[in-house]
């Protein structure tokens, strides 16, 4: 007899990174499709992760994450956004941003509660909240700054409604939260049980002098907000898999139900690098600038091209429209591109559950200069 498994959901496809980078592979197109750098992290945080290695600091890390990466990242938030959090019990230590997502999400979401999630999203978010039983209230961003529509925000809230997730600096669109959003939000969740998810594993990564506002910077939103970031966007690391979240104590002693049966404990000599590394803070603070150079430099390659740039405020991805290029649908365009000349984006309809009439395509340039000068060429080709 074959044994049939019945789906938890069943219209849930594989990954478009995953299909997009194996179409690169096989048409050797140049990859600036999924969110990674195609250079090396700096050789001294290696050396640390080596020298932690020797030192035999190889077993299982504490639950919650080593005491002095949390202690580090209590005086970094403290430093960036004058806010406390308690190493102890406020702070863990995650395998990657991704798991810190599906741990809030479940920890928080009940059968039939609903969470408001704004369109274009970060793919990770809808299957999470249906896995959870929950039900996606998905909210679009406005053109042609794809902001919050704040107005929309407050005529979904429900009786049922548990938790609002954002994501600033945004993937896919490079938009920023500002203090009036923030100033919304707290307005909209006063008086409620409501529970936010602050999605910030660009926080470093801003341009033209706009900065990042955390969620934890904010008294109000503070206290009722899963703060939530990455070691691989800032250290160029994002094959090592660590994130961590930040949250009051009663948000975090549920939090850690779900963390510790998903991974127990993250990378030691990976965590005890990062809390070495941490201490000099210029690796971050001089992040934006770094990528500001390579998102200036990718738009003045493109300048003769025929795609249409929109504005970058933050992340590690572009937008371009390719309306003057093609009418073609976006999955149909980007695998013509990659076919055709070479070079794998990213199509937008994959970030919306009903995606909206338009030709766009996400590039990311988190690569070394020469990889963008390759990719540059032959796009202005077309």
């Amino acid at each position: 007899m074959r044994l049939s498994l019945p789906s938890k959901l069943p219209d849930l496809q594989l990954s478009i990174f995953a299909v997009i980078s194996k179409l690169a592979q096989d048409y050797g197109a140049v990859n600036l499709s999924q969110g990674f750098p195609d250079f090396d992290p700096d050789p001294a945080l290696v050396q640390l992760v080596a020298e932690n290695l020797r030192q035999g600091k190889n077993q299982y890390a504490p639950m919650p994450g080593i005491l002095p990466l949390r202690q580090a990242l209590a005086e970094k938030m403290q430093n960036l956004y004058g806010v406390t959090y308690d190493a102890e019990s406020e702070i863990t230590v995650t395998a990657g941003a991704t798991e810190a997502l599906y741990a809030a999400i479940t920890a928080t979401v009940h059968p039939g509660d609903e969470v408001i999630i704004f369109e274009p999203f970060y793919d990770a978010y809808p299957p999470v909240v249906r896995y959870a039983g929950g039900k996606p209230v998905l909210i679009p961003l406005q053109s042609p700054d794809f902001s919050i529509p704040w107005q929309r925000v407050k005529q979904a809230i429900s009786k049922r409604t548990k938790l609002i997730i954002l994501n600033t600096p945004h993937n896919p669109t490079g938009s920023l939260l500002g203090k009036d959003d923030l100033a919304q939000l707290a307005g909209i969740v006063d008086g409620t049980s409501i529970l936010l998810i602050s999605d910030e594993v660009y926080e470093h990564i801003t341009f033209d002098g706009k900065m990042h506002l955390s969620l934890a910077g904010h008294a109000e939103l503070r206290e009722r907000t899963f703060v939530i970031s990455s070691f691989g966007k800032t250290y160029h690391t994002t094959g090592w898999k660590v994130g961590y979240c930040a949250a009051p104590r009663a948000l975090t002693d549920e939090f850690r139900k779900i963390h510790q049966f998903i991974t127990y404990a993250v990378n030691t000599p990976v965590q005890w690098a990062y809390a070495a590394f941490l201490q000099q803070d210029r690796s971050y603070l001089q992040l934006g600038a770094f990528y500001q150079k390579k998102r200036d430099l990718f738009v003045r390659l493109l300048e003769k091209s025929r795609f249409k740039l929109l504005p970058c405020h933050g992340t590690y991805f572009q937008l371009a429209d390719y309306r003057a290029i093609s009418d073609r649908p976006d999955l149909e365009f980007t695998e013509w591109l990659i076919k055709e000349h070479g070079v794998a984006a990213i199509p937008m309809s994959p970030f919306y559950a009903r995606p909206p009439e338009q030709t766009l395509v996400r590039f990311c340039f988190a690569k070394k200069d020469e990889t963008l000068f390759q990719a540059a060429e032959r796009l202005c080709r077309i």
